[in-house]
């Protein structure tokens, strides 16, 4: 998965009619002026000089150039979703969390007293109690290991994956500051459209009271409209990509405490454990038969009040983090009303731009109705 988030190169703008960005603008020699669009915009010079080139190729009557402008980059932006979201699913948590756990219970139920019922029997030969005390170690040891083998190859994947979410959360960067630039340029555009071309086709209009004059005005209104619900369009595209960064960094997190965790049991529990049963070999080994059944028990009595607490906390632990979600339902719940509100008044806006050029277009008919009406009355007196 990790070959699949390469390093990214620097944003690139195309105006074209396919949604494909493939070709990078180049910025021009000279300095570029910031445009109103532009001011305060957290883009590099180069970065800024780039959109400025870029507003002069969008035009805004190529209506399949509007309709596919920045569709590359949101392409990408949702391709790069389902990858993210393949990543996650592949993940799984539960079974190293399982793992942890079934490690601490081997630990845990290796009892020295296992055979409590046959002490006397058992203690007979001190030789005997060393060698059973062996064998059992000796088959617990085995799983152990086993265990111990697989966590340091979930830890290695573990540490890769923290990694390839690092080029992750720069690959969305990129896309973030892509989109931002489409963003802007199309603000700039827009602008200078309305201000510019709009106005004057506007002004000719009333001068001339020609009704194609006045279509093309309104035909060219109609087009910034329609650019401007695009830009608004990657807005939302550029919000996701936004709340993206922060919810890579929590999967991030998570892994990394997972190798932390396994990590903490490879170097200090399994350790522990087996220092304290070379102790309670040692005690079998150094002590007289009738001593050695007073302090193994006294021993063993220690030991499993040790092995209890630190047993207990590394159990409570991984539980926790195994069983800790990936995000937080407060996350959730916050991004979904968000989504929800930004859906009203979007289609309150919508609405409202709709009563208001039915307004306008009533309005239109009405001073048409009038001009002819007023046209018919001095053809009559001339």
């Amino acid at each position: 998965m990790a070959e699949e988030f390469m390093a990214q190169e620097a944003p690139t703008l195309v105006f074209d009619a396919a949604p494909a960005a493939t070709q990078t603008q180049e910025a021009p020699a000279e300095a570029a002026t910031d445009g109103p669009a532009l001011a305060g915009a957290e883009l590099t010079e180069a970065e800024k000089k780039q959109v400025e080139s870029f507003v002069d190729q969008i035009d805004i009557q190529n209506s399949t150039a509007i309709m596919n402008y920045g569709a590359g980059t949101q392409k990408k932006m949702a391709d790069f979703s389902e990858k993210a979201l393949e990543s996650v699913r592949t993940k799984d948590m539960g079974e190293v969390g399982d793992m942890v756990t079934n490690l601490v219970t081997q630990l845990k139920n290796f009892d020295v007293d296992e055979e409590a019922k046959g002490l006397k029997a058992l203690f007979k030969k001190s030789a005997n109690r060393v060698t059973s005390l062996k064998a059992r170690y000796s088959s617990v040891e085995t799983n152990v290991n086993t265990i111990t083998s697989t966590l340091e190859k979930h830890q290695v994947t573990l540490m890769k994956d923290v990694d390839m979410l690092d080029k992750m959360y720069d690959q969305n960067l990129a896309y973030y500051k892509e989109l931002t630039m489409y963003i802007l340029a199309g603000k700039e555009k827009l602008e200078q459209v309305r201000n510019g071309e709009l106005k004057e086709l506007q002004e000719k209009a009333e001068k001339s009271g020609l009704p194609e004059d006045a279509q093309a005005a309104k035909d060219l209104a109609a087009m910034c409209d329609r650019f401007e619900k695009k830009i608004y369009d990657l807005e939302l595209t550029k919000t996701i990509s936004m709340q993206t960064a922060p919810q890579i960094r929590m999967v991030q997190s998570s892994d990394t405490m997972m190798a932390e965790k396994i990590q903490s049991t490879i170097v200090n529990t399994i350790p522990l454990w087996k220092s304290q049963m070379v102790i309670a070999l040692g005690v079998e080994h150094s002590t007289e038969a009738a001593k050695a059944q007073r302090e193994v028990s006294e021993m063993t009595n220690e030991l499993l009040k040790k092995n209890a607490d630190k047993l207990k906390t590394a159990t409570i632990e991984a539980t926790k983090e195994s069983e800790r979600g990936i995000v937080d339902m407060e996350t959730l719940k916050h991004t979904n009303e968000t989504l929800i509100s930004t859906l009203d008044e979007v289609l309150k806006i919508q609405t409202e731009g709709k009563e208001k050029r039915r307004t306008a277009e009533a309005e239109l008919a009405g001073m048409e109705t009038e001009l002819k009406k007023k046209l018919l009355e001095v053809s009559k007196q001339a």
